[in-house]
Parts: C-alpha cells; structure tokens; sequence
C-alpha cells in the first residue's frame, strides 16, 4: 500500500461528506501525495407521459447539473483542501459507486478516502449506501470515515 502518491475523494457535498474530505486531505498531507475530489451526478431518471413530451429538456437539466457541480467541488478545493496540495476536481455521471471504482481504476489511485452518512434503518434501505459499494468493489484500499455522530431529533 505505502506509499501513497494518488487519494481518490469522493464528495456528495454533504457535511459528512466534508469530514470525509478532511481526513483525504490529512493523509495527502502526510504522504505529499495528489488529491483527486471527485462528484458523482446521479442519473436521471424520466418517465414520459402519455400526454407526450412535457416540454423538459433532460439533456440540457444534465449539462446544468455538471456545470454547477464542477463550480461547486472547485469551490469545494479552493476552501476545504491545503493551498500547497496538488488537487484535480473531476465531475462525473452514473452511478456514484461505480463511477468512483471505475474512475479509481483509471487514475490507479493508491487509496479512496469515503465518508459514510451513518445511516441506519429505513435511510439506509431507502438511500443504499455508496460507502459500503465501494469497499466492495474497489481494488485499492479504501478507508471510511465514519460521519459525526448526531442526535436523533425525530425518534418518535
């Protein structure tokens, strides 16, 4: 595994999700090593009307999407990694899983850094988990960062 040259990052720009980017960046630190921030826009999915087409242009929403998300994860670098790392921020579409195994695949990461949500029970079920795909699939190692612990505010 050492030495580490190469940390995939994925980001669904969510707090844990930060956390997660602050341990990346703290190894990258570490190991001097290249910080690849990564956002997965999920796919679309669309079901036409029998009315015919609802007047939405889906591959103009899609394009709107990845701009405004390559805007926003290079806001994301510029605030949240060190100056003196060297980052590239890519923005892909799939299937988040996926897209980061493969992507990791590509640029031979030597290592993912995920946050996970903490989900439990039904959010778990309902959201899946992205983390748990990853540690599967991947073929480099990957460390998890648990999310911080929060209060169950709607327990009833």
């Amino acid at each position: 595994m050492l030495p580490i040259k190469k940390i995939l990052c994925p980001t669904d720009f969510s707090e844990p999700s930060y956390v997660g980017l602050m341990g990346a960046n703290e190894l990258a630190e570490q190991f001097s090593a290249e910080l690849l921030l990564v956002h997965v826009v999920s796919p679309f999915h669309f079901y036409p009307s029998p009315e015919g087409a609802a007047g939405f242009n889906v591959s103009a929403y899609l394009e709107e999407m990845v701009n405004a998300s390559q805007k926003s994860l290079d806001e994301v670098a510029k605030k949240r990694v060190s100056p003196h790392l060297a980052v590239r921020t890519v923005v892909l579409q799939g299937n988040p899983a996926n897209q980061i195994v493969h992507l990791a695949g590509s640029e031979k990461a030597d290592i993912i850094v995920v946050a996970t949500h903490g989900w439990t029970g039904w959010r778990r079920f309902i959201f899946g988990s992205v983390a748990e795909r990853v540690v599967r699939l991947a073929s480099c190692p990957v460390l998890t960062v648990p999310a911080p612990e929060e209060k169950e505010q709607d327990s009833n």
